[in-house]
C-alpha cells in the first residue's frame, strides 16, 4: 500500500483531531503517503484532497473539533455521487481510506463499497458512546465531562435560590451521556429514551424527597419521548407549583473542547490501529476498543445500538440521591 486518504464524517467529537494525527504519522512511519479529504463525504465528490504531512498534524492533538472540517452528505446517498467520488479517489490513486464517524459514516461506507474495492477502515467519532463494536467512542468521555463541569455551575445557581433546574443534554437516540453525566453530578433523577418516562414517579420523588435540600437537578436527553426538558419541566410546574423551576439547553456546548486524556489516548490508538488494519487487508470494518484491547467490527454490525441500559445504574440513581 503506497497511499490512503482519511476524512472525518458527520458529528464533530473531540478527540478526531487526536485520531486523524496517529493516522498521518503512523502512515508516514510505514512510508505510505496520506491525503486529507476535507469535508467528509462531500469533499471526496467535490475533489477536496490535500496532501498530509507529519508536521500538518503538528499541535492538534489537544484541539477539538477536525482540522480537515466535516459535513453530512446528501449527494454521496446517490449513486451518481459515490461514481464521482470514487473516480476523484481513482484519480489521486488512494489504496485505502479511514473514515472517522458514526454510524452513518459507516453505512456510506458500506454502500461505497458495492461500486469500489479501496478498502475502507472506521474509527468510531461520535459522542453519543452508541455504537456496538466499542466500550468507548471518540469524543464521550470529553462530552460527559463538558456535562459535569456545566452542571456544577448551574448547581451554584440552584442552590443560591433553592431551585429545581432541568437540564437537558445530547442524545436524540440514546442516553448514555444523561446517565453517565447524571450520576457523576449527583441528579435527583435522569430521564432518557431507553426507558419509559414516568412524570408520576417523578413527581412523587419531588414530593417525598428531603424538603432541606437546596437544590434539585434533573437530567433529561433530548431524545425523550416526553418531549425534552421544556415539556417535562412544564407538567412538573403545573403539578408542583411552588418550585421554582428552570430550564437549560446545554446543546452543542458538549461537542466542542479539548478532548480529554481518555479521548487523546483512544483516539490514538484507534487511529493507529486503522491503519495497520489497512496494511494486513481488513476492509469495512470499525476499529474500537473492548476490555482495553483493539477488536475490529464489521461495519453492518458495527450500528447504533437501543437498547436497555444497565437498570443498576438506573437504581443507583434513585438510591444515591435520598
Amino acid at each position: 500500500m503506497k497511499k490512503i486518504a482519511v476524512l472525518t464524517s458527520g458529528g464533530d467529537s473531540p478527540g478526531m483531531n487526536a485520531c486523524l494525527r496517529a493516522v498521518v504519522r503512523t502512515a508516514i512511519y510505514h512510508k505510505i503517503e496520506v491525503m486529507g479529504i476535507r469535508h467528509g463525504y462531500d469533499g471526496m465528490i467535490n475533489d477536496e484532497f490535500i496532501v498530509m504531512d507529519a508536521k500538518s498534524v503538528a499541535n492538534i492533538i489537544h484541539r477539538g473539533g477536525t482540522i480537515l472540517k466535516t459535513a453530512r452528505s446528501k449527494e454521496f446517498l446517490t449513486l451518481e455521487g459515490r461514481k464521482r467520488a470514487l473516480a476523484n479517489l481513482q484519480k489521486h490513486k488512494i489504496e485505502g481510506i479511514v473514515a472517522i464517524g458514526g454510524d452513518g459514516t459507516f453505512r456510506g461506507a458500506l454502500e461505497f463499497s458495492k461500486i469500489s474495492t479501496i478498502p475502507i477502515v472506521g474509527c468510531p467519532g461520535t459522542i453519543d458512546n452508541d455504537l456496538i463494536g466499542t466500550d468507548f467512542t471518540i469524543g464521550y468521555d470529553t462530552a460527559i465531562n463538558t456535562v459535569v463541569e456545566a452542571v456544577d455551575k448551574i448547581r451554584d445557581t440552584a442552590e443560591s435560590h433553592d431551585r429545581l433546574f432541568f437540564v437537558e443534554v445530547m442524545g436524540r437516540d440514546a442516553g448514555l451521556i444523561a446517565l453517565r453525566g447524571g450520576i457523576g453530578v449527583g441528579a435527583e433523577s435522569i430521564i432518557i429514551p431507553e426507558t419509559k418516562t414516568d412524570i408520576e414517579y417523578l413527581i412523587k420523588r419531588l414530593e417525598n424527597g428531603r424538603k432541606n435540600k437546596s437544590s434539585k437537578i434533573i437530567i433529561v436527553a433530548e431524545g425523550d419521548e416526553a418531549g425534552g426538558a421544556f415539556k417535562i419541566a412544564e407538567q412538573v410546574k403545573t403539578r408542583l407549583p411552588d418550585y421554582d423551576t428552570r430550564v437549560t439547553i446545554l446543546g452543542h456546548i458538549q461537542r466542542g473542547g479539548n478532548p480529554s486524556a481518555m479521548d487523546r489516548v483512544n483516539s490514538s490508538r484507534m487511529g493507529f490501529a486503522a491503519v495497520e488494519a489497512l496494511m494486513q487487508g481488513k476492509s469495512n470494518v470499525m476499529v474500537g476498543i473492548i476490555d482495553k484491547n483493539i477488536e475490529y467490527t464489521p461495519f453492518e454490525n458495527a450500528t447504533k445500538h437501543l437498547q436497555e441500559l444497565n437498570p443498576d445504574l438506573m437504581r443507583m440513581v434513585s438510591i444515591l440521591s435520598l
